[in-house]
């Protein structure tokens, strides 16, 4: 069996949006029956919450939605993480030029945003929810399961041609 395709989801302080794709890529593969072939993880640029669960906020509206994100604990995303992971997908444009600016040159291909797997929704930035209110949970939902519906699509079809 060939190695498993790996994909890492970031945002900045790993409690709030990348859990949620994290939680929300990782049943999509699993419902597809895919978890033998494609892996998901998920890191902040920075360190705030590194080893704390999901914001509470995060997690309840995610499981309103049948994803689990309670195992989850926050770490911050490092260089060897470029070589590890296939597709690295950041949410918005201060965590992509965070990204970059530990990406080896050699692996800037694999440094791409969520949202540019959409295929509903036009944002260009999966926009951080942590200091609104409940709506905005909701739309970071509304956009990762979006995006990781075309995720799963890009992964599946890269594997069959590539």
């Amino acid at each position: 069996m060939d190695r498993p395709f790996h994909v890492l989801m970031v945002c900045m302080g790993n409690i709030c949006r990348s859990p949620t794709a994290h939680g929300v890529f990782e049943k999509l593969v699993q419902d597809a029956g895919l978890s033998d072939s494609i892996q998901v993880d998920s890191a902040g640029t920075h360190s705030y919450h590194v080893g704390e669960p999901p914001d509470r906020r995060s997690q309840a509206h995610a499981a309103q939605r049948g994803y689990d994100l309670s195992a989850q604990r926050a770490r911050q995303l490092v260089a060897s993480d470029f070589e590890k992971f296939d597709l690295v997908l950041v949410m918005d444009d201060n965590n992509e030029q965070a990204a970059r600016t530990l990406c080896p040159p050699a692996q800037r291909h694999r440094l791409m945003r969520l949202t540019d797997f959409c295929t509903r929704f036009d944002d260009k930035e999966v926009p951080d929810p942590y200091y609104g209110g409940s709506g905005g949970f909701e739309h970071v939902l509304n956009l990762v399961e979006d995006a990781c519906t075309g995720v799963l699509g890009a992964v599946v079809f890269a594997r069959k041609t590539g």
